[in-house]
């Protein structure tokens, strides 16, 4: 038996450990290289690094889009709607009878809020937000399940939200969102800013044609400066689309073979109506899909020169020809099931009359009763010159209504029509039309003065020169519209980016002190400053926060 030190000592058997030379390289064959890495610019653990995810959500009136930063656009869109929010188990949308039941009436001011997450008027919100808060929780959960497959926890949250949400709204959202998803940070992102960063601008005027509002948006180098608001949004279309098909539905009712005399429409006031939920679903899918706006008002296009000499020489006598007007077949889903013929042109009124405001005195409607062209031109009339000349050459209408057909080219038309008409002059009506028509208050004849031309060196000009060359051309000062990818695009984009938000809450100290503990800018300013003099801060003020636009 051998000892250790002489099983030591014994040298391997080269038969049976082979040797190295077989792994070198032939030179007489064609061989790859072998790769030498650094270990001083590489490490083991660089490839197995994980990117961090950030979730964007951008939450409405009546929807939910959720996906990750950096997508150009979201995973999944969730509604708010009564089929959207059944209980586990409840299978009564599929007995065949279910469709046909009995609904309950609701008046006009309740049209449409069992499809609607919030409503900004809180007047009569008595018992809380509870309902609010569970329908979020809801959609988010099956956001978070169905589509995104990820764990809600350590994962940066954007939130694109409207500018002009209530604090009680605000406070509730936060609140479901770091409860019951364990989010350990969340950026606040306004809507307009968001769509501007969508068009590829730094400035806009926005138009967001919303379900229950419409909300005009004045942004300036990534701020908003001008926000006006009118209550005529989708919301009302719809209203005047179900009176549309109720009219062709029931001709019987007015009395008459054909829907109801213009006489009679105008008596009737739209807040004495009741309709049916069914009602609708189906105004709703009707204005989707058939309503429309036609670029120009009628007759605006009609010139006495587009007659031919053939049509002048014409004998009054005979009878023309005229034209059956186009007919649309919309199937009716409510018994009894008919088929609603309508002209095409009658499709259109709802438009004109909801966000139009067609056949309506202006002088009549209240400050959130405004047409939207009108309200445009207000909102450009509200900025300052240099502003104005920027904004008005980017305007992005944006929003649900905004994808009705020749809505975007008739808001340009009349918004031209208003600038040639009224100039900018805030002054406008009678007495300002006599003294723009009277010479002696022109104020731009003045007296004329002899100037002496200026003589201007050769470094000036070479100056202004190398400037011309450098400056880059910027369109201004005409109206002009832009396409945008929506709000949802905008935040991906700049979450992306990872910049430092301007409202960036923190889960530990919103739930500590909620909206109470947010700061003003001019504090979170002055702190600023402090803390680069060098001074000591306390915990508290690194974390401090602001609301932004929401405060």
């Amino acid at each position: 038996m051998t000892t250790a030190a002489g099983y030591f000592d014994r040298k391997p058997n080269a038969g049976l450990r082979p040797g190295l030379a077989h792994l070198q390289a032939d030179p007489s064959s064609p061989h790859t290289p072998q790769r030498t890495f650094s270990s001083t610019l590489s490490s083991p653990s660089l490839s197995y690094r994980a990117e961090e995810e950030i979730l964007v959500f951008e939450l409405g009136a009546r929807h939910l889009s959720v996906g990750l930063a950096g997508e150009n656009h979201p995973r999944c869109r969730l509604g708010f709607g009564p089929e959207d929010s059944r209980r586990v188990g409840d299978y009564r949308p599929y007995y065949p009878e279910y469709q046909d039941r009995p609904r309950k009436r609701k008046r006009d001011y309740r049209w449409g809020e069992d499809h609607e997450v919030w409503r900004m008027d809180l007047r009569g919100v008595d018992l809380g937000l509870g309902l609010v808060e569970d329908k979020i929780e809801r959609a988010a959960r099956e956001a978070f399940t169905k589509y995104l497959l990820l764990d809600s926890k350590n994962k940066r949250l954007v939130l694109v939200l409207p500018s002009l949400l209530p604090h009680l709204l605000l406070s509730s959202v936060l609140t479901t969102i770091f409860v019951n998803f364990q989010t350990p940070s969340i950026t606040l992102f306004a809507s307009p800013t968001a769509n501007v960063v969508a068009a590829g601008c730094r400035a806009g005027l926005v138009v967001d044609i919303g379900w229950d509002e419409t909300v005009i948006t004045a942004v300036y180098d990534f701020r908003e400066i001008q926000v006006l608001r009118t209550a005529r949004a989708m919301k009302l279309v719809t209203k005047h689309m179900a009176e549309l098909l109720k009219e062709f539905e029931n001709p019987s009712a007015t009395g008459t073979d054909g829907p109801e005399s213009s006489d009679n429409q105008e008596a009737r006031l739209p807040f004495q109506l009741s309709f049916d939920s069914r009602y609708f679903e189906f105004a709703e899918e009707v204005t989707m899909r058939t309503a429309w706006c036609p670029m120009e008002p009628e007759g605006a296009g009609q010139q006495s020169n587009d007659t031919s000499p053939a049509e002048k020489e014409k004998d009054p006598s005979e009878p023309s020809e005229t034209k059956a007007p186009d007919t649309t077949s919309i199937p009716s889903p409510l018994p009894p099931r008919r088929t609603l013929q309508i002209p095409f042109t009658k499709l259109a009124e709802p438009v004109e009359k909801g966000l139009l405001a067609l056949g309506t005195n202006i002088h009549n409607l209240d400050h959130e009763e405004q047409p939207l062209p009108q309200l445009m031109y207000d909102t450009l009339l509200a900025l300052p010159p240099d502003v104005r000349a920027v904004c008005m050459s980017r305007l992005i209408i944006t929003g649900g209504g905004s994808n009705i057909a020749g809505l975007k080219s008739r808001f340009l038309y009349e918004l031209t029509s208003l600038i040639e008409k009224r100039g900018w002059n805030p002054v406008h009506g009678r007495v300002a039309r006599k003294a723009a028509q009277n010479p002696k208050l022109d104020k731009a004849k003045g007296p004329e003065t002899m100037l002496e031309p200026q003589v201007e060196d050769e470094i000036t000009q070479k100056l202004e020169k190398e400037k011309l060359k450098r400056a880059t051309v910027e369109v201004g000062g005409e109206v002009r519209g832009v396409e945008t990818l929506g709000a949802w695009a905008g935040g991906s984009l700049v979450a992306s980016l990872k910049v430092k938000g301007v409202v960036e809450i923190e889960r530990d100290t919103f739930l500590a002190n909620g909206l109470a503990g947010a700061k003003r800018e001019s504090e979170m300013v002055a702190a600023t400053q402090r803390m680069s003099l060098g001074a000591r801060t306390a915990l508290g003020e690194k974390n401090a926060w602001t609301l932004g636009n929401w405060a």
